[in-house]
């Protein structure tokens, strides 16, 4: 390790920024100067020992600051952070840098052995654990309030010193990736390993989930398409169909779980281990002792928590839940009102009127789930949760069970109470295709085309520069600060999860709509990875192991699935002329195939591994190898005390 690093050092022969950070316009200078210290300082000093530089424009030297590391650190950091990379054995294991030769590709003049993303990330790790020591408050702002081992980044965040901190795209990798990616319409498998070596294992395996679920709707929506032209009233295919979705919905869950073992093995991640949580940025409480870690930090009430989220959090989803179910009941009343025009008219235009109020709603619903969402994650934040992991969880189940209910309420109603299959259909193909439209433009075509007008002017004012290549390290910097911030995979998860709902829920109804699905999904591609590589800054890679949370919630969509669909088949006029005396029999016939088919279902999740054999052997062999390892350093340990005790 080097011996020092004088302020501001950038003696690294190569220095290369791989991460901006921008402070507030008239940041105090003693504060700059503390804080730049602290990211040079040593680690034995409670520094981060990485590389800083100012960012010098023609103005001269504004607030941004770039930041790198040298080799060595960065290879330490990825033994800190616990990166997993393959060794020259093909076997993947925990990097460590007294092994270091032991990896494939390693060599000490290679500094493409990490790669960005990995490298940004350990920045980020570096930059967050940088913690105070015996400092009561930031330096320059006696009001930002500090104590030890609080988080000076995240107290920079709240007090608003610090604006944002952001990794920098690498304009010559992203030009290939993009080109790869969505430069050019063809029929093929997205370059996962380039997405996941750019923009790290979340986004990646986002992606991977997004084109194995179209890849899997593809045969619903071959078996779809001849029976919405062939046997759009016959119950006893419909009985066939319906069959074959509840076994595709079990089937294609487990398999995934299978892919995404065997992609995020490659990628090291299904070996990391966990680390210990720190609290989440926004939870305060009073100053205490964790008993676990025995750090000094915010403590708070658990009792409080529970009585917020039980006293106000559920009452107000309750509350939400019930305005829902009043629009509902107004879009009911605009259906009938135009089904009373068209009676009256009998013209085109009215037969086009009959399309207006579902469209109307699909609108309404896209707008009630934004301002829930916003309404959702002040409340979780007002929560206090302690845990980033906590909060998000509570945030995924209101916004979830809201979604559900808005989104398929009339569904439920129009099926099960109004009894009307065809007025089922319509609404059904409405808001789907609907919700689709407008997500396509909200989330890609919108940010797209206001990037596009942003980057147009900033250009004219840097002297008209021609290509995104000739821009200047200063002009890109300027460029990227000012664009979108990408908030994470949860609404691309939730737009497939709401998708999923309205293919699987009633498919007998409505076969088509696994091919509207696959018609979105493959457009989603290109529009997802358009905006991730024009539209947004740069997010910093997060590995993971799955997709968490949303793995559940898709299973218990399947679960759902088998409930709605068994009961639309009941209801078929074909399938209650069987039962002409009791419909009690009926009944318990109905239930009886749903119990049959949630236990074939269960009993393929179980039988399906979630891991291919091949990976567990591996997993297993680590184990065995980690075990004995640990065997050899206690005979080693009691050997040198045995003898220690013999001499003395």
């Amino acid at each position: 390790m080097v011996e020092s690093w004088s302020f501001l050092d950038t003696a690294e022969s190569n220095f290369r920024p791989l991460v901006v950070i921008e402070l507030a316009k008239g940041t105090k200078e003693e504060t700059i100067e503390w804080f730049t210290k602290r990211i040079v300082d040593k680690k034995a000093n409670g520094g981060a020992q990485l590389l800083i530089k100012p960012l010098v424009t023609e103005n001269g030297v504004e607030n941004i600051y770039l930041v790198g590391a040298s080799h060595l650190r960065l290879l330490l950091g990825a033994e800190a952070v616990g990166l997993v990379k393959e060794c020259s054995d093909n076997s993947m294991r925990t990097f460590t840098y007294s092994s270091r030769k032991t990896f494939k590709h390693f060599a000490d003049d290679n500094h493409n052995f990490l790669t960005m993303a990995e490298c940004q990330y350990i920045i980020k790790h570096e930059l967050e654990n940088l913690r105070a020591k015996d400092e009561k408050m930031i330096p320059g702002y006696p009001q930002a309030k500090l104590y030890p081992g609080k988080s000076i980044v995240r107290r920079l965040l709240t007090s608003g010193v610090l604006v944002q901190i952001f990794p920098l795209h690498d304009r010559e990798e992203l030009k290939k990736l993009s080109h790869s990616w969505y430069g050019r319409v063809k029929i093929g498998y997205q370059p996962l390993d380039d997405i996941r070596c750019y923009f790290g294992e979340t986004i990646a395996l986002y992606f991977g989930f997004l084109e194995y679920f179209t890849f899997a709707l593809i045969p619903m929506a071959v078996i779809g398409i001849p029976y919405y032209m062939f046997a759009w009233e016959d119950y006893d295919k419909y009985v066939m169909f319906a069959t074959f979705n509840l076994l595709w919905s079990t089937v294609i869950l487990e398999v995934w779980k299978r892919m995404c073992a065997i992609l995020t093995y490659r990628w090291g991640t299904l070996l990391m281990k966990r680390q210990f949580e720190e609290p989440r940025p926004g939870f305060h409480g009073v100053l205490g002792i964790n008993p676990v870690t025995g750090r000094e930090e915010p403590m708070y009430s658990s009792i409080k928590r529970q009585l917020r989220i039980y006293l106000v959090s559920l009452p107000f989803v309750c509350l939400c839940l019930y305005f829902s179910l009043y629009v509902m009941m107004i879009y009911f009343d605009l259906e009938q009102w135009a089904l009373d025009y068209h009676k009256e008219n009998e013209s085109n235009f009215s037969s086009l009127m009959l399309y207006v109020p579902s469209i109307i709603y699909a609108v309404v619903i896209e707008i009630m789930n934004l301002i829930y969402r916003y309404a959702a994650e002040f409340l979780t934040s007002w929560e206090n949760h302690r845990l980033e992991s906590s909060y998000q969880n509570h945030l995924i189940l209101k916004v979830l069970v809201f979604n559900f209910l808005n989104c398929f309420a009339s569904l439920f109603y129009i099926a099960f109470v109004m009894f009307d299959m065809k007025l089922l259909r319509q609404s059904l193909a409405t808001l789907l295709i609907t919700s689709q439209i407008l997500n396509q433009f909200a989330e890609s075509l919108l940010p797209y085309w206001l990037q596009k007008r942003y980057n147009r002017r900033m250009k004219k004012r840097m002297c008209s520069k021609k290509t995104d290549m000739d821009l200047s390290l200063a002009d890109q910097v300027n460029m990227e600060k000012e664009m979108g911030t990408y908030l994470g995979t949860f609404d691309d998860y939730l737009e497939l999860f709401l998708q999923f709902g309205y293919v699987s829920l009633f498919s007998c109804v409505y076969p088509l709509a696994a091919v509207f699905a696959v018609l979105n999904n493959i457009t989603e591609i290109y529009s997802d990875a358009l905006k991730m590589c024009r539209v947004y800054k740069r997010p910093f890679a997060e590995p993971t192991a799955n997709i968490g949370v949303w793995q559940l919630a898709f299973e218990t969509m399947s679960v759902i699935s088998v409930v709605t669909n068994c009961i639309l088949i009941g209801m078929s006029p074909e399938v209650d002329a069987l039962f002409p005396d009791s419909k009690m029999d009926l009944v318990l016939t109905v239930a009886l195939v749903e119990h049959l088919l949630l236990a074939v279902k269960f009993i393929m999740a179980f039988v399906i591994p979630d891991k291919p054999r091949d990976i567990q052997m591996k997993l297993a062999k680590l184990e065995f190898e980690s075990l004995e390892a640990l065997k050899q350093q206690v005979r080693a340990f009691q050997t040198q005390l045995h003898f220690l005790l013999i001499h003395h």
